[in-house]
């Protein structure tokens, strides 16, 4: 018997007694039973994992919701920018617009007898746009074939072509096929301007049988001479080249269009004047 505590044994016991003495002192300190400390024990680390779960799942849904939240929010300021973007626009239309008006208050001042109807581009000639347009405007409004478009600063757009009750179709002055009588003002000499047909030049004018020898100069401006069609003075355009035809005995001059083909929104349609 006396081997039978052996060394390790000893040793176990010994621990046993500490624990056992240690979570007596607990247990009187805390006033919980070895068994509920025993559980507690137990428990802890589960809690303890439990609790980093749930602080995790927080994050991920104030994450979640932090993202919906700066979605929703960058898709409203995408919406106040759109809306900002368009209510520019509108307000260049309207400036753009208003400048007409002053414009074309300036001109009837200066041409009371001129009667004028506005009308808006609706359509351009998909062969060649600068060429020939529609606008929204036709014979209900007054406006007939043969007829001058201008703008608000009575520069010439070009001819009325067709009119229909609610539109009417204009071919624009580059079309070579349209002939206007014409005149330098600085010097008085006349010729004819049609669109410029020249390779390379189809965005120009050109004026024809100017004589031989006439003085043109650059920014030379040219205007209509004046007829049943297209009042005395209108402006078509300036002169950038000259140049002497291949018979030799005549001139023509290369023309700027006055009016901006490219930019035209508005043209307005003289259906009656004075061809005094």
């Amino acid at each position: 018997m006396r081997h039978f505590f052996t060394t390790k044994v000893k040793a176990l016991l010994a621990a046993a007694v500490l624990l056992a003495a240690g979570l007596a002192v607990v247990s009187n300190l805390t006033d919980l039973s070895v068994g509920q400390m025993f559980v507690q024990g137990v428990l802890t680390p589960l809690r303890a994992g439990a609790s980093a779960l749930t602080a995790q799942a927080e994050r991920l849904y104030d994450y979640i919701f932090r993202y919906e939240s700066l979605e929703a929010e960058n898709t409203s300021l995408k919406d106040q920018i759109s809306q900002i973007q368009d209510d520019a626009r509108d307000a260049e239309s309207i400036k753009r617009e208003n400048d007409r008006l002053r414009d074309l208050l300036e001109l009837k001042k200066n041409h009371e007898d001129y009667q004028l109807v506005d009308g808006y581009i609706i359509a351009r000639d998909s062969n060649d746009w600068t060429h020939s347009f529609t606008i929204n405007r036709g014979s209900s409004d007054g406006i007939q074939e043969g007829m001058c478009a201008i703008t608000e600063s009575g520069q010439v757009v070009g001819l009325v072509t067709e009119a229909g009750s609610n539109y009417s179709v204009i071919k624009s002055i580059l079309d070579s096929s349209l002939e206007i009588s014409a005149t330098i003002s600085a010097s008085g000499y006349s010729g004819m301007v049609k669109g410029g047909y020249v390779t390379g030049n189809d965005g120009l004018l050109m004026m024809e049988y100017l004589p031989s020898s006439a003085v043109i100069r650059n920014r030379d401006q040219v205007v209509t001479t004046g007829s049943t069609v297209y009042p005395r003075n209108l402006i078509l355009g300036y002169v950038i080249d000259a140049g002497f035809t291949d018979t030799g005995i005549a001139k023509f001059a290369l023309l700027q269009p006055a009016a901006d083909m490219s930019s035209l929104e508005q043209v307005f349609i003289l259906t009656n004047f004075s061809t005094e």
